[in-house]
């Protein structure tokens, strides 16, 4: 069986100018941070992202990365708007397709399964279909005849998740309390890339959860990235619960553009070492250790 292990940057490597770069997790939990901080750092430019959105959309945004943004929200949880994109929409400074969660759910799943919509009826009677003028609507072709929205299908160029475990072929394992639709994004994507807390022999990842966490297949997967703490500031639970004090202070400095520019070199102008260091040195200044 292949051997599909990546550094950071031969995968970041995988992801060309204009893509459509579907990003895995909800908000901020379990983002594969570790990827987007490389991505934030390369060349690529004018990316279409799709993604319950978190910190991930916050750093591509602040680094000048994205030209269009399709989304249900974008938030930190904890805190219930995410900087960058609030100065962004305010501004103007990025195309944003906004649906229902649900109806962003089923375009995954559609792309997933290579159909070019899926019926469904949240959009109907809403905004949704108004601020977006491209989408469409269905008659049921049955006795019924009702209408329905026709959710396009969210076909994505390359997908990034992050996963508690895998091994070398790709196989992809959440161990925490929600798959997130990680698996969507795979199978939504011709290009897909998994980083993990750990890479693990096959025959432990059963000793690790049962099979039901196990729903990313080797088949689906181009390339997986060992990256302990990979999706720190945010969630990958059990490994880690997400930083709220590194948290509060990202979005302290996305709020000011003054202090943003000195947050950023601090922790995130390097490598993934470079971040991690850091993090640990911000901890250490503020008597405080990581979750």
């Amino acid at each position: 069986m292949a051997d599909k292990t990546a550094t950071i940057d031969e995968a970041v490597a995988l992801v060309p100018d204009g893509a459509t770069v579907g990003i895995g997790g909800w908000g901020s939990r379990r983002k594969p941070m570790a990827l987007v901080r490389a991505l934030a750092n390369s060349s690529v430019r004018d990316l279409t992202v799709v993604s319950y959105g978190g910190p991930d959309v916050g750093l591509l945004l602040a680094a000048g990365k994205v030209r269009r943004l399709v989304t249900g929200f974008v938030t930190l949880d904890s805190i219930p708007l995410e900087p960058h994109f609030q100065r962004a929409r305010a501004e103007g400074t990025v195309e944003l397709t906004e649906w229902d969660e649900g109806m962003f759910q089923w375009g995954l799943l559609a792309a997933s399964h290579r159909l070019p919509f899926l019926p469904m009826r949240a959009g109907l009677g809403s905004d949704v279909p108004r601020l977006d003028t491209s989408l469409r609507t269905v008659t049921s072709p049955y006795a019924d005849g009702e209408e329905l929205t026709a959710v396009p299908a969210l076909t994505l160029d390359v997908a990034l998740v992050h996963q508690n475990r895998a091994d070398a072929r790709g196989n992809a394992q959440y161990l925490g309390p929600d798959p997130y639709f990680d698996d969507l994004f795979v199978l939504a994507a011709t290009t897909s890339i998994v980083s993990t807390e750990r890479i693990v022999p096959t025959d432990q990842l059963l000793k690790e959860g049962p099979l039901q966490s196990l729903r990313i297949p080797r088949l689906a997967v181009d390339a997986v990235v060992e990256t302990p703490g990979g999706g720190h500031f945010t969630t990958a639970a059990p490994d880690y619960e997400r930083d709220e004090r590194f948290q509060k202070a990202y979005a302290a400095a996305a709020k000011d553009p003054e202090a943003w520019p000195a947050f950023h070199e601090r922790h995130f102008a390097g490598d993934e070492a470079h971040y991690q260091r850091s993090v640990d040195a911000f901890h250490a200044e503020n008597g405080s250790s990581r979750p």
